[in-house]
């Protein structure tokens, strides 16, 4: 299993970096992002104690870990600056924190999180046909959930990624320790999504790519 997006106590989630990683590992996993929710405010708080968490690790980290940012609703203008000053201090991963059904997410901030060139649009809702060309043509990459209320949306999602030819990841969106995947479970989650089984794989090798190009 590899999870480019979770969370720590440096937003809302349970963990601290160190037990994230830990739990991580003994479930299995075989790459991770601590991509916590930032905006303006906070960016350039989280984001650097978090790689030097990472530093510190780094002779002993059980696999990959990648210091991220997700960035949570941002108004959309702003979220296209946000992206490259999360790049300038360091992040390896950056989500965007998509139109989900399930929370009062700006109308356009899919859009402006793939002409900003994120990594990835999390739990992108009901996203248009517009958005995911578009998404194919800049290469970000949109999320499969295994959370809970954004998943409703997984099956939209999948089906006009799969008709556009755009590059999907699955994650966790993990906020506690039970939000945790084996990758077997994960496998439902894509199946469940309306991905034919032999197009899973296909998934899960677009997110050891992205890692592969952010560890290189």
């Amino acid at each position: 299993m590899i999870d480019l997006h979770t969370h720590t106590i440096f937003s809302d989630g349970e963990l601290i970096p160190s037990e994230l990683i830990r739990r991580a590992s003994a479930n299995g996993y075989r790459a991770l992002a601590i991509t916590d929710h930032m905006d303006q405010s906070n960016l350039d708080f989280a984001l650097p104690r978090i790689l030097k968490a990472l530093e510190k690790m780094k002779k002993h980290l059980p696999m990959p870990v990648i210091a991220g940012a997700e960035l949570t609703h941002v108004p959309p203008a702003l979220i296209p600056e946000l992206i490259k000053e999360a790049r300038a201090l360091g992040a390896g991963i950056v989500v965007v924190h998509g139109e989900t059904i399930v929370e009062p997410v700006a109308e356009g901030t899919n859009r402006a999180a793939i002409e900003g060139g994120a990594d990835i649009l999390a739990h992108p809702g009901l996203i248009t046909k517009e958005d995911v060309v578009l998404a194919k043509e800049r290469g970000v990459h949109l999320e499969i959930t295994a959370r809970r209320g954004h998943s409703i949306s997984n099956g939209h999602v999948a089906k006009m990624a799969l008709h556009y030819g755009t590059k999907m990841v699955l994650n966790t969106d993990s906020h506690a320790p039970s939000d945790l995947i084996t990758k077997d479970f994960g496998i439902k989650v894509l199946l469940s999504a309306g991905i034919a089984p032999e197009n899973v794989d296909e998934v899960f090798i677009n997110s050891a790519e992205l890692v592969k190009k952010t560890t290189k």
